[in-house]
Protein backbone atom coordinates (compact mmCIF):
# COMPACT_ATOMS: atom_id res chain seq x y z
CA UNK A 1 0.00 0.00 0.00
CA UNK A 2 1.45 3.35 -1.01
CA UNK A 3 2.34 5.68 1.88
CA UNK A 4 0.02 8.61 2.52
CA UNK A 5 1.13 12.24 2.10
CA UNK A 6 1.25 12.49 5.89
CA UNK A 7 3.49 9.39 6.14
CA UNK A 8 5.83 10.72 3.46
CA UNK A 9 6.06 14.07 5.33
CA UNK A 10 6.79 12.31 8.60
CA UNK A 11 9.46 10.20 6.94
CA UNK A 12 11.19 13.27 5.54
CA UNK A 13 11.04 15.08 8.85
CA UNK A 14 12.39 12.01 10.66
CA UNK A 15 15.31 11.87 8.23
CA UNK A 16 16.09 15.56 8.82
CA UNK A 17 15.92 15.10 12.57
CA UNK A 18 18.33 12.19 12.46
CA UNK A 19 20.85 14.28 10.52
CA UNK A 20 20.55 17.43 12.62
CA UNK A 21 20.69 17.93 16.34
CA UNK A 22 17.69 19.60 17.96
CA UNK A 23 19.19 23.11 18.06
CA UNK A 24 20.17 22.99 14.40
CA UNK A 25 16.78 21.56 13.45
CA UNK A 26 15.03 24.47 15.16
CA UNK A 27 17.29 26.91 13.40
CA UNK A 28 16.49 25.36 10.00
CA UNK A 29 12.81 25.84 10.70
CA UNK A 30 13.30 29.34 12.12
CA UNK A 31 15.31 30.75 9.26
CA UNK A 32 13.77 28.75 6.40
CA UNK A 33 13.22 31.85 4.30
CA UNK A 34 9.79 33.28 4.98
CA UNK A 35 6.86 33.16 7.37
CA UNK A 36 4.81 31.40 4.69
CA UNK A 37 7.51 28.80 4.08
CA UNK A 38 7.87 28.18 7.78
CA UNK A 39 4.10 27.79 8.18
CA UNK A 40 4.05 25.16 5.44
CA UNK A 41 6.96 23.31 7.04
CA UNK A 42 5.30 23.40 10.47
CA UNK A 43 2.06 22.13 8.95
CA UNK A 44 3.94 19.18 7.49
CA UNK A 45 5.15 18.47 11.01
CA UNK A 46 1.58 18.33 12.25
CA UNK A 47 1.57 21.87 13.68
CA UNK A 48 -1.33 24.04 12.56
CA UNK A 49 -1.37 27.80 12.10
CA UNK A 50 -4.71 29.49 12.54
CA UNK A 51 -5.20 33.14 11.52
CA UNK A 52 -6.88 35.42 14.03
CA UNK A 53 -9.25 38.08 12.65
CA UNK A 54 -7.68 41.55 12.75
CA UNK A 55 -4.24 40.23 13.68
CA UNK A 56 -1.12 39.36 11.69
CA UNK A 57 1.50 36.63 11.85
CA UNK A 58 -0.47 34.57 14.36
CA UNK A 59 0.02 30.88 14.90
CA UNK A 60 -1.14 28.17 17.26
CA UNK A 61 1.23 25.27 17.71
CA UNK A 62 -0.65 22.11 18.68
CA UNK A 63 0.96 20.03 21.45
CA UNK A 64 2.61 16.72 20.60
CA UNK A 65 4.48 14.05 22.52
CA UNK A 66 3.72 12.71 25.99
CA UNK A 67 3.15 16.00 27.84
CA UNK A 68 -0.45 16.93 28.53
CA UNK A 69 -1.98 19.51 26.21
CA UNK A 70 -2.95 22.74 27.93
CA UNK A 71 -5.04 25.66 26.78
CA UNK A 72 -3.64 28.13 24.27
CA UNK A 73 -1.67 31.04 25.71
CA UNK A 74 -2.45 34.34 23.99
CA UNK A 75 0.30 36.92 23.63
CA UNK A 76 -0.68 40.39 22.48
CA UNK A 77 1.93 42.23 20.42
CA UNK A 78 1.62 45.88 19.39
CA UNK A 79 4.03 47.76 17.12
CA UNK A 80 3.99 50.38 14.33
CA UNK A 81 4.04 48.17 11.23
CA UNK A 82 3.00 51.03 8.95
CA UNK A 83 3.28 54.82 8.99
CA UNK A 84 6.26 57.14 9.52
CA UNK A 85 7.89 55.05 12.27
CA UNK A 86 7.35 51.68 10.54
CA UNK A 87 11.12 51.08 10.41
CA UNK A 88 10.94 50.07 14.08
CA UNK A 89 8.76 47.07 13.17
CA UNK A 90 10.59 45.99 10.02
CA UNK A 91 11.84 42.75 11.60
CA UNK A 92 8.60 41.71 13.35
CA UNK A 93 7.57 38.93 10.94
CA UNK A 94 11.07 37.47 11.00
CA UNK A 95 11.01 37.46 14.80
CA UNK A 96 7.58 35.80 14.93
CA UNK A 97 8.76 32.98 12.66
CA UNK A 98 11.88 32.38 14.71
CA UNK A 99 10.27 32.30 18.15
CA UNK A 100 7.39 30.09 17.00
CA UNK A 101 9.88 27.59 15.62
CA UNK A 102 11.80 27.69 18.91
CA UNK A 103 8.59 27.03 20.84
CA UNK A 104 7.70 24.09 18.63
CA UNK A 105 4.49 22.55 20.01
CA UNK A 106 4.27 25.28 22.61
CA UNK A 107 5.67 26.39 25.96
CA UNK A 108 5.98 23.60 28.52
CA UNK A 109 4.88 24.67 32.00
CA UNK A 110 5.31 21.82 34.45
CA UNK A 111 3.92 18.71 32.76
CA UNK A 112 1.71 20.65 30.39
CA UNK A 113 2.51 21.99 26.93
CA UNK A 114 0.57 25.14 26.10
CA UNK A 115 0.23 26.15 22.45
CA UNK A 116 1.03 29.84 21.94
CA UNK A 117 -0.81 32.33 19.77
CA UNK A 118 0.71 35.70 18.86
CA UNK A 119 -1.99 38.29 18.27
CA UNK A 120 -0.16 41.11 16.49
CA UNK A 121 -1.67 44.54 15.92
CA UNK A 122 -0.44 47.51 13.86
CA UNK A 123 -0.73 50.99 15.39
CA UNK A 124 -0.17 52.63 11.99
CA UNK A 125 2.21 54.94 13.94
CA UNK A 126 -0.82 56.55 15.63
CA UNK A 127 -1.03 56.78 19.46
CA UNK A 128 -4.84 56.79 19.42
CA UNK A 129 -4.89 53.62 17.36
CA UNK A 130 -2.30 52.09 19.70
CA UNK A 131 -4.73 52.54 22.58
CA UNK A 132 -7.58 51.19 20.46
CA UNK A 133 -5.84 47.98 19.38
CA UNK A 134 -4.58 47.41 22.93
CA UNK A 135 -8.19 47.52 24.09
CA UNK A 136 -9.15 45.03 21.38
CA UNK A 137 -6.42 42.62 22.48
CA UNK A 138 -7.44 42.91 26.11
CA UNK A 139 -11.03 42.16 25.11
CA UNK A 140 -9.74 39.09 23.22
CA UNK A 141 -8.47 37.72 26.54
CA UNK A 142 -4.71 37.94 26.11
CA UNK A 143 -2.58 36.59 28.95
CA UNK A 144 0.35 38.97 28.46
CA UNK A 145 0.90 42.12 26.39
CA UNK A 146 4.15 42.82 24.56
CA UNK A 147 4.70 46.25 23.00
CA UNK A 148 7.60 47.99 21.29
CA UNK A 149 8.80 51.18 19.73
CA UNK A 150 8.62 54.83 20.79
CA UNK A 151 6.49 56.40 23.54
CA UNK A 152 3.71 56.96 20.99
CA UNK A 153 3.31 53.17 20.92
CA UNK A 154 4.40 51.97 24.36
CA UNK A 155 2.60 54.57 26.48
CA UNK A 156 -1.01 54.25 25.28
CA UNK A 157 -0.74 50.46 25.29
CA UNK A 158 0.81 50.42 28.78
CA UNK A 159 -1.92 52.76 30.03
CA UNK A 160 -4.62 50.42 28.76
CA UNK A 161 -2.96 47.46 30.47
CA UNK A 162 -2.55 49.36 33.73
CA UNK A 163 -6.20 50.38 33.72
CA UNK A 164 -7.43 46.87 32.95
CA UNK A 165 -5.13 44.80 35.16
CA UNK A 166 -3.26 43.08 32.31
CA UNK A 167 0.47 42.34 32.71
CA UNK A 168 2.59 44.10 30.09
CA UNK A 169 6.24 44.26 29.03
CA UNK A 170 7.36 47.11 26.77
CA UNK A 171 10.62 48.24 25.22
CA UNK A 172 12.32 50.55 22.66
CA UNK A 173 11.52 53.86 24.35
CA UNK A 174 13.83 55.62 26.82
CA UNK A 175 12.53 54.96 30.30
CA UNK A 176 11.87 58.63 31.18
CA UNK A 177 9.24 59.34 28.49
CA UNK A 178 7.67 55.96 29.25
CA UNK A 179 7.58 56.40 33.04
CA UNK A 180 7.35 60.16 33.60
CA UNK A 181 4.94 61.09 30.79
CA UNK A 182 2.42 58.55 32.13
CA UNK A 183 2.29 60.17 35.55
CA UNK A 184 -0.75 62.19 36.64
CA UNK A 185 1.53 65.20 37.14
CA UNK A 186 4.77 64.73 35.16
CA UNK A 187 6.08 68.13 36.32
CA UNK A 188 6.02 67.11 40.00
CA UNK A 189 8.56 64.34 40.77
CA UNK A 190 7.29 64.10 44.34
CA UNK A 191 3.94 62.87 43.03
CA UNK A 192 5.27 60.14 40.74
CA UNK A 193 4.03 56.63 41.50
CA UNK A 194 5.24 53.24 40.39
CA UNK A 195 2.91 51.13 38.26
CA UNK A 196 1.20 47.87 39.20
CA UNK A 197 0.89 45.98 35.91
CA UNK A 198 3.30 47.51 33.41
CA UNK A 199 7.05 46.83 33.11
CA UNK A 200 9.64 48.22 30.69
CA UNK A 201 13.22 47.52 29.63
CA UNK A 202 15.49 49.93 27.78
CA UNK A 203 18.08 52.62 28.50
CA UNK A 204 17.49 56.16 29.78
CA UNK A 205 18.26 59.73 28.80
CA UNK A 206 21.22 59.71 31.20
CA UNK A 207 22.77 56.96 29.06
CA UNK A 208 22.33 58.59 25.68
CA UNK A 209 23.57 61.94 27.04
CA UNK A 210 26.73 60.21 28.26
CA UNK A 211 27.20 58.47 24.90
CA UNK A 212 26.75 61.66 22.86
CA UNK A 213 29.08 63.67 25.10
CA UNK A 214 31.72 60.95 24.85
CA UNK A 215 31.50 60.91 21.05
CA UNK A 216 31.75 64.71 20.79
CA UNK A 217 34.78 64.75 23.09
CA UNK A 218 36.64 62.78 20.42
CA UNK A 219 36.67 65.69 17.94
CA UNK A 220 37.55 69.39 18.14
CA UNK A 221 34.45 71.64 18.25
CA UNK A 222 33.38 74.99 19.67
CA UNK A 223 30.88 73.13 21.91
CA UNK A 224 27.87 74.89 20.39
CA UNK A 225 24.89 72.56 19.95
CA UNK A 226 21.74 73.01 17.87
CA UNK A 227 18.75 70.86 18.84
CA UNK A 228 15.88 69.58 16.70
CA UNK A 229 13.38 68.18 19.19
CA UNK A 230 9.84 67.45 17.97
CA UNK A 231 6.61 68.00 19.83
CA UNK A 232 6.12 64.35 20.79
CA UNK A 233 6.93 62.06 23.70
CA UNK A 234 10.61 61.73 22.89
CA UNK A 235 11.18 65.34 21.87
CA UNK A 236 9.51 66.77 24.96
CA UNK A 237 11.47 64.44 27.24
CA UNK A 238 14.83 65.06 25.56
CA UNK A 239 14.31 68.82 25.59
CA UNK A 240 12.96 69.00 29.15
CA UNK A 241 14.85 71.73 31.05
CA UNK A 242 14.91 69.67 34.25
CA UNK A 243 15.28 65.97 33.37
CA UNK A 244 16.33 66.24 29.72
CA UNK A 245 19.45 67.15 27.76
CA UNK A 246 19.77 70.92 28.46
CA UNK A 247 21.09 70.79 32.06
CA UNK A 248 23.53 67.98 31.22
CA UNK A 249 24.91 69.93 28.26
CA UNK A 250 25.38 73.04 30.40
CA UNK A 251 27.15 71.05 33.12
CA UNK A 252 29.54 69.66 30.50
CA UNK A 253 30.43 73.13 29.22
CA UNK A 254 28.32 73.14 26.06
CA UNK A 255 25.99 75.93 24.95
CA UNK A 256 22.63 75.10 23.39
CA UNK A 257 20.45 76.69 20.74
CA UNK A 258 16.95 75.25 21.04
CA UNK A 259 14.52 76.72 18.46
CA UNK A 260 11.58 75.06 20.22
CA UNK A 261 9.38 72.10 19.38
CA UNK A 262 8.22 71.48 15.83
CA UNK A 263 5.40 69.24 14.60
CA UNK A 264 6.21 65.84 13.14
CA UNK A 265 6.20 65.71 9.32
CA UNK A 266 7.30 69.34 9.07
CA UNK A 267 8.36 70.16 5.52
CA UNK A 268 10.49 73.27 6.13
CA UNK A 269 13.35 73.56 8.64
CA UNK A 270 14.72 76.83 7.28
CA UNK A 271 14.04 78.69 10.54
CA UNK A 272 15.99 76.17 12.61
CA UNK A 273 18.84 76.04 10.11
CA UNK A 274 19.03 79.85 10.07
CA UNK A 275 19.34 79.99 13.85
CA UNK A 276 22.05 77.33 13.83
CA UNK A 277 24.08 79.17 11.18
CA UNK A 278 23.76 82.49 13.00
CA UNK A 279 24.73 80.89 16.30
CA UNK A 280 27.82 79.18 14.91
CA UNK A 281 26.54 75.68 15.74
CA UNK A 282 29.05 72.88 15.09
CA UNK A 283 27.06 70.01 16.66
CA UNK A 284 23.47 69.00 15.89
CA UNK A 285 21.41 66.64 18.00
CA UNK A 286 17.77 65.65 18.14
CA UNK A 287 15.25 62.84 18.02
CA UNK A 288 13.23 63.32 14.79
CA UNK A 289 11.31 60.62 12.99
CA UNK A 290 13.14 59.37 9.86
CA UNK A 291 11.32 61.44 7.21
CA UNK A 292 11.82 64.64 9.20
CA UNK A 293 15.56 64.19 9.50
CA UNK A 294 15.76 63.51 5.76
CA UNK A 295 14.01 66.84 5.18
CA UNK A 296 16.17 68.70 7.70
CA UNK A 297 19.51 67.29 6.53
CA UNK A 298 18.75 67.79 2.83
CA UNK A 299 17.76 71.41 3.43
CA UNK A 300 20.80 71.99 5.68
CA UNK A 301 23.08 70.82 2.87
CA UNK A 302 21.25 72.99 0.35
CA UNK A 303 21.55 76.04 2.62
CA UNK A 304 25.24 75.55 3.34
CA UNK A 305 24.95 74.46 6.97
CA UNK A 306 27.61 71.81 7.58
CA UNK A 307 28.25 71.00 11.27
CA UNK A 308 31.16 68.86 12.40
CA UNK A 309 28.92 66.34 14.17
CA UNK A 310 25.27 65.29 13.95
CA UNK A 311 24.27 62.78 16.62
CA UNK A 312 20.63 61.95 16.05
CA UNK A 313 18.38 59.57 17.95
CA UNK A 314 15.56 57.59 16.34
CA UNK A 315 15.96 58.74 12.70
CA UNK A 316 19.50 57.41 12.20
CA UNK A 317 18.96 53.98 13.74
CA UNK A 318 18.06 52.33 10.44
CA UNK A 319 20.15 51.56 7.35
CA UNK A 320 17.20 52.41 5.12
CA UNK A 321 16.92 55.87 6.69
CA UNK A 322 20.58 56.62 6.07
CA UNK A 323 20.33 55.31 2.51
CA UNK A 324 17.32 57.58 1.92
CA UNK A 325 19.55 60.64 2.39
CA UNK A 326 21.18 59.83 -0.94
CA UNK A 327 24.58 60.72 -2.35
CA UNK A 328 27.13 61.02 0.47
CA UNK A 329 24.89 62.80 2.99
CA UNK A 330 24.82 59.86 5.40
CA UNK A 331 28.59 59.62 5.77
CA UNK A 332 29.79 60.63 9.24
CA UNK A 333 26.39 60.87 10.92
CA UNK A 334 26.19 59.31 14.38
CA UNK A 335 23.57 57.79 16.64
CA UNK A 336 22.99 55.65 19.69
CA UNK A 337 23.45 51.88 19.40
CA UNK A 338 21.26 49.69 21.61
CA UNK A 339 21.93 46.40 19.80
CA UNK A 340 24.26 45.17 17.06
CA UNK A 341 25.93 41.99 15.79
CA UNK A 342 28.93 43.03 17.94
CA UNK A 343 27.00 42.86 21.21
CA UNK A 344 28.39 39.90 23.21
CA UNK A 345 24.99 38.47 24.19
CA UNK A 346 23.02 35.35 23.25
CA UNK A 347 19.36 34.37 23.23
CA UNK A 348 17.97 32.42 26.17
CA UNK A 349 15.36 31.04 23.77
CA UNK A 350 17.47 29.75 20.86
CA UNK A 351 21.08 30.00 22.06
CA UNK A 352 21.98 32.13 19.04
CA UNK A 353 24.50 34.93 19.42
CA UNK A 354 23.73 38.51 18.41
CA UNK A 355 25.78 38.02 15.26
CA UNK A 356 23.98 34.78 14.39
CA UNK A 357 20.59 36.47 14.80
CA UNK A 358 21.63 39.43 12.65
CA UNK A 359 23.10 37.16 9.97
CA UNK A 360 19.94 35.02 9.96
CA UNK A 361 17.83 38.13 9.42
CA UNK A 362 19.92 39.16 6.42
CA UNK A 363 19.84 35.63 5.00
CA UNK A 364 16.05 35.42 5.37
CA UNK A 365 15.16 38.90 4.13
CA UNK A 366 18.15 40.17 2.10
CA UNK A 367 17.97 43.28 4.29
CA UNK A 368 20.77 44.78 6.35
CA UNK A 369 20.52 44.15 10.11
CA UNK A 370 18.61 46.73 12.11
CA UNK A 371 18.69 47.49 15.83
CA UNK A 372 15.09 46.55 16.76
CA UNK A 373 15.79 42.91 15.84
CA UNK A 374 17.42 42.26 19.21
CA UNK A 375 14.78 43.95 21.33
CA UNK A 376 11.81 42.40 19.53
CA UNK A 377 13.40 39.00 20.07
CA UNK A 378 14.11 39.81 23.72
CA UNK A 379 10.41 40.55 24.34
CA UNK A 380 9.64 36.93 23.51
CA UNK A 381 12.56 35.70 25.60
CA UNK A 382 11.06 37.51 28.57
CA UNK A 383 7.55 36.27 27.79
CA UNK A 384 8.72 32.64 27.59
CA UNK A 385 10.71 32.86 30.80
CA UNK A 386 7.91 34.63 32.66
CA UNK A 387 5.22 32.15 31.64
CA UNK A 388 7.38 29.20 32.65
CA UNK A 389 7.91 30.70 36.11
CA UNK A 390 4.36 31.94 36.75
CA UNK A 391 2.64 29.90 39.46
CA UNK A 392 -0.57 30.00 37.43
CA UNK A 393 -1.19 31.26 33.91
CA UNK A 394 -4.86 31.62 34.88
CA UNK A 395 -3.90 34.30 37.41
CA UNK A 396 -2.71 37.52 35.79
CA UNK A 397 -1.22 38.69 39.09
CA UNK A 398 1.00 35.59 39.04
CA UNK A 399 2.26 36.50 35.56
CA UNK A 400 2.87 40.08 36.71
CA UNK A 401 4.82 38.88 39.74
CA UNK A 402 6.94 36.63 37.52
CA UNK A 403 7.83 39.68 35.39
CA UNK A 404 8.96 41.56 38.48
CA UNK A 405 11.13 38.59 39.56
CA UNK A 406 12.86 38.23 36.16
CA UNK A 407 16.62 37.63 36.19
CA UNK A 408 17.46 36.61 32.65
CA UNK A 409 20.43 36.74 30.29
CA UNK A 410 19.04 37.74 26.88
CA UNK A 411 20.13 38.77 23.41
CA UNK A 412 20.18 42.41 24.67
CA UNK A 413 21.97 41.68 27.95
CA UNK A 414 20.84 40.82 31.47
CA UNK A 415 17.28 41.85 32.31
CA UNK A 416 16.25 42.25 35.95
CA UNK A 417 13.74 44.62 37.51
CA UNK A 418 15.85 45.54 40.54
CA UNK A 419 14.12 48.75 41.65
CA UNK A 420 16.65 51.04 39.97
CA UNK A 421 15.69 53.55 38.67
CA UNK A 422 12.28 52.24 39.81
CA UNK A 423 10.55 48.88 40.12
CA UNK A 424 8.98 49.15 36.65
CA UNK A 425 12.20 49.70 34.65
CA UNK A 426 15.09 47.38 33.79
CA UNK A 427 18.08 49.13 32.22
CA UNK A 428 19.94 47.87 29.15
CA UNK A 429 23.39 48.94 27.88
CA UNK A 430 23.94 51.72 25.36
CA UNK A 431 26.91 52.61 23.16
CA UNK A 432 27.42 55.03 20.26
CA UNK A 433 28.02 54.46 16.56
CA UNK A 434 28.90 56.33 13.37
CA UNK A 435 27.74 55.63 9.84
CA UNK A 436 30.41 55.27 7.18
CA UNK A 437 30.27 54.40 3.49
CA UNK A 438 30.53 50.71 2.67
CA UNK A 439 30.40 48.82 -0.60
CA UNK A 440 29.54 45.60 1.24
CA UNK A 441 26.10 46.53 2.58
CA UNK A 442 22.66 46.94 1.00
CA UNK A 443 22.37 50.54 2.17
CA UNK A 444 25.86 51.57 1.13
CA UNK A 445 26.62 52.41 4.77
CA UNK A 446 27.83 50.52 7.81
CA UNK A 447 27.43 51.44 11.49
CA UNK A 448 30.66 51.30 13.51
CA UNK A 449 30.72 51.46 17.30
CA UNK A 450 32.84 54.45 18.33
CA UNK A 451 31.82 54.97 21.98
CA UNK A 452 31.68 52.34 24.71
CA UNK A 453 32.96 54.23 27.77
CA UNK A 454 30.25 52.90 30.09
CA UNK A 455 30.08 49.42 28.53
CA UNK A 456 33.55 48.21 27.52
CA UNK A 457 32.19 44.68 27.22
CA UNK A 458 30.71 45.83 23.88
CA UNK A 459 33.74 46.21 21.59
CA UNK A 460 34.60 49.56 20.05
CA UNK A 461 35.78 49.48 16.42
CA UNK A 462 36.85 53.07 15.82
CA UNK A 463 36.68 56.69 16.96
CA UNK A 464 34.31 59.46 15.94
CA UNK A 465 35.53 61.46 12.95
CA UNK A 466 34.20 64.89 11.95
CA UNK A 467 31.58 64.90 9.20
CA UNK A 468 33.48 65.25 5.96
CA UNK A 469 36.74 64.31 7.69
Amino acid sequence: MAPSERERSEGLIGMLQRRLDRRDFLRVMAWSGSAAGLAAFLQACGVTTTPTPGATATGTAQPTGTAAAGRTIKLGYVSPKTGPIASFAEADDFIFSGVKAAWGAGIQIGDTVHPVEILAKDTQSDPARAAQVAGELIADGIDLMLVASTPETTNPVSDQCEANGVPSVSTVAPWQPWFIARQANPADPASWKEFTWTYHFFWGLEDIIAVFLDMWSQIDTNKKIGAIWPNDGDGNAWGDPVVGFPPAFANAGYSLIDPGRYQNLTDDFSAQIGQFKTGGVEIVTGVPIPPDFTTFWTQANQQGFKPKAASIGKALLFPASVKALGADLGDGLSTEVWWSPSHPFSSSLTGDSSKALADAYTAATSNQWTQPIGFAHALFEVATDVLKRATSIEDKASIRDAIAATNLETIVGKLAWTGQPNKNVAKTPLVGGQWGKSADTASGYELTIVSNADHPEIPKAGSLRPIGG
